[in-house]
């Protein structure tokens, strides 16, 4: 194999975030979208602010903080959806080609790893929920250095544990901005841009960009 481990983001690249909202968009109502769409700004947000101002709290306070300023933002949903919201955010739907990729992967060899911004419960609940869990070898969860990416030390996560150098390892995320702090950390970056988005991290370039993980089997 060319690379040591195949590592994936989790959350916009094998989960889709906005899936807890569809889930209910009946009762959500016509704001549906923007309601997801802050709660997911805000949720990142408050990671960044966090591990800049080394105040660290893991990712589902950040996910409940965030929903709790979406509904404050978004008057027009009702605020009682929130345990349904929270709860539905445990079991993601992951995006369709995700299992078809990672199998094929898999049955040629190659080392798949998880690298997220999640709790380690929350991981495990995702990967439980879209049967992945016998798919991936590694879970690597940003609460084991109590910093978020695009932190360093988050991406040391998967050298030190697989005694690699940066390079050996190919690195796949939606998330430009995390794509950028894989590459500049010397991952092989792979951006999964499914919403055809303008490039905003230059000075950091992917090797590829590809419109979803499928493009994935043929660039290895």
């Amino acid at each position: 194999m060319r690379f040591s481990a195949f590592v994936f983001d989790a959350y916009g690249t094998l989960f889709d975030v906005h899936s807890a909202v569809r889930r209910y968009a009946g009762e959500i109502g016509p704001e549906g979208q923007i309601l997801s769409d802050v709660w997911r700004a805000k949720q990142l947000e408050y990671s960044w602010v966090g591990t800049l101002m080394g105040d660290y709290a893991d990712f589902w306070a950040m996910t409940e903080r965030a929903l709790d300023f979406a509904f404050r933002k978004v008057p027009s949903v009702d605020p009682a959806l929130k345990s349904k919201l929270l709860e539905a955010y445990w079991h993601l739907d992951c995006y369709p080609e995700v299992p078809l990729v990672l199998s094929a992967l898999k049955a040629s060899g190659a080392r798949l790893c998880v690298l997220s911004n999640g709790s380690p419960a929350m991981l495990e609940s995702a990967l439980r929920s879209s049967a992945l869990g016998t798919v991936v070898d590694d879970v690597f969860s940003a609460d084991m250095v109590r910093k978020f990416k695009t932190h360093p030390s988050v991406y040391e996560l998967v050298t030190t544990a697989l005694r690699v150098y940066p390079d050996a390892i190919s690195f796949q995320s939606a998330n430009r901005w995390d794509v950028a702090g894989a590459t500049r950390f010397g991952f092989r970056t792979v951006w999964i841009n499914r919403s055809d988005q303008p490039d905003e991290y230059r000075d950091h370039p992917p090797q590829f960009i590809l419109p979803s993980l499928e493009g994935l089997l043929t660039t290895r």
